[in-house]
């Protein structure tokens, strides 16, 4: 009989497993989720005000996926918190991350964590690309938002 071995995801592969289950959130978050439950049943999505003039194409930028949750978010005593780092993975290349973090006024709180890419020129316009691309998204995923982002452009 042939013996199955386990698939290990590998970015899962070199973080602990005791670290795995609670970095991303406090020990309960029962709070945080009815507050989110009520601030998302107000929340109406990201409307594409923005246009990329290469592309010809209207899309959700960072200001409006704020607009779009920040009051409803804010009433039920959920702020939002986003910040970058650098680190290195276990083959000692450097990565940057994008971390977007709601807590809620009793304390509890959860993250999401998004390596980012920077395409291009690799230079601080790429970086602060990547870090708005990776904020607009990660504040999407984590409140909920629905938005469109066809502006047909990738982090080159």
């Amino acid at each position: 009989m042939e013996e199955k071995t386990k698939e290990v995801i590998p970015a899962l592969s070199v973080v602990p497993p005791e670290r795995r289950k609670s970095e991303w959130k406090s020990d309960q978050i029962d709070k945080l989720a009815g507050a989110l439950a009520k601030a998302q049943s107000e929340i109406r999505g990201a409307a594409k005000k923005s246009t990329n003039p290469f592309f010809k194409s209207s899309y959700a930028d960072l200001h409006t996926v704020i607009e779009s949750c920040m009051p409803q978010l804010s009433k039920n005593g959920i702020s939002v918190i986003q910040g970058t780092d650098f680190e290195l993975d276990s083959s000692g290349n450097g990565h940057y991350h994008v971390t977007t973090t709601l807590a809620h006024s009793s304390g509890q709180w959860m993250k999401s964590k998004c390596r980012l890419i920077i395409g291009g020129k690799k230079d601080i316009q790429a970086l602060g690309g990547a870090i708005t691309y990776g904020r607009r998204y990660g504040l999407s995923a984590m409140a909920g938002i629905g938005q469109f982002d066809d502006d047909g452009n990738t982090n080159k």
